[in-house]
């Protein structure tokens, strides 16, 4: 036993250590298998073939991670997505369009299922290409916020949610920090939207910098509390973006999965409204009587496949 506890040592913390090597205990064990035997549910070990080897980079490794999804979204490129819970309109529609824009260009979007910006990521992330994975801070019988309970069903059946806590874990403040940590280790980079100065997104930031992945943020208003903690990171050395591709240039990333341009028999209503002067997103809003989530992630993806171009002052034109 001692031996095995010293192996087991060189890879896991002594409560880790604890945890493999204790007796389990009977109702936990019964509850697991239990929820084992739902369609979806799994586990993954330190010592299965398909671990993430990105996680395996980390300092501190789960041993075990309960997954109900797809769980081979776990071994494919990805970039994190955090940002504030009570983020603004515009907020939520810049996370929501940067997520569709990232997941169709093939990185899978990571974040923590709270409210605002991560859920609003989510739900970009599921609408492209590359889906989307929530990481979350109680056992996976638990969803936390209740408010998010269908987008979770919605990331279980087209997704994947994930947590290294075992079942019937509640939502302790400390099991969070522990989150944002997987969610920059899957990660090859961290996009912060919006944050306070005393956002958990900024935790989420630093982490990623001490694990080696990039840090992008989206620059705000000077005076909105939201911009302020993007701002902090940005003088600290993260990159500032204004659109997904500054993001994909930064990464050097030239995988595209974007969905087929619609053919010429059926006319895009965007790129028609933009056959002129350059013309403002609100402008664009009212020619196309599209919504501003819609129209935004749509601009971002005729974007990135070089059919439009973003102008300074928010404005869009077409490129011939």
């Amino acid at each position: 036993m001692t031996s095995g506890r010293s192996a087991l040592a060189a890879h896991l913390s002594s409560a880790q250590c604890d945890a493999v090597l204790g007796a389990p205990d009977p109702a936990q064990l019964d509850a697991a298998l239990a929820w084992l035997e739902q369609p979806g549910n799994s586990l993954m070990t330190l010592g299965d073939a398909d671990y993430p080897a990105a996680l395996l980079e980390i300092a501190d490794p789960p041993a075990v991670l309960y997954c109900k999804g797809r769980r081979e979204l776990l071994g494919r490129p990805a970039l994190g997505i955090v940002g504030s819970r009570n983020a603004t309109p515009q907020g939520l529609r810049d996370a929501e369009a940067f997520a569709l824009a990232l997941s169709n260009a093939g990185l899978t979007v990571i974040s923590g299922l709270a409210l605002g910006i991560d859920a609003a990521a989510h739900r970009g992330g599921l609408a492209g290409a590359a889906s989307s994975v929530a990481v979350i801070g109680t056992g996976l019988d638990r969803i936390y916020p209740a408010r998010n309970k269908a987008l979770a069903h919605e990331l279980a059946a087209n997704g994947l949610v994930v947590s290294e806590f075992a079942l019937g874990t509640p939502p302790l403040p400390g099991h969070f920090p522990r989150r944002n940590r997987l969610i920059s280790g899957l990660s090859r980079g961290v996009l912060v939207v919006e944050a306070a100065p005393d956002s958990g997104s900024l935790i989420t930031a630093r982490v990623a910098a001490e694990q080696g992945r990039e840090v992008f943020a989206i620059p705000g208003s000077i005076h909105s509390p939201l911009a302020r903690g993007c701002h902090a990171l940005i003088k600290q050395g993260a990159k500032l973006v204004e659109s997904a591709a500054d993001v994909l240039d930064e990464l050097a990333w030239q995988q595209r999965l974007s969905p087929p341009v619609l053919p010429e028999s059926e006319p895009d209503p965007v790129l028609d409204a933009l056959d002129g002067a350059p013309t403002t997103l609100d402008s664009l809003a009212q020619k196309t009587g599209l919504t501003l989530d819609a129209l935004s992630a749509k601009l971002l993806a005729l974007e990135l496949d070089g059919r439009i171009a973003a102008l300074p002052g928010g404005r869009y034109q077409k490129i011939h």
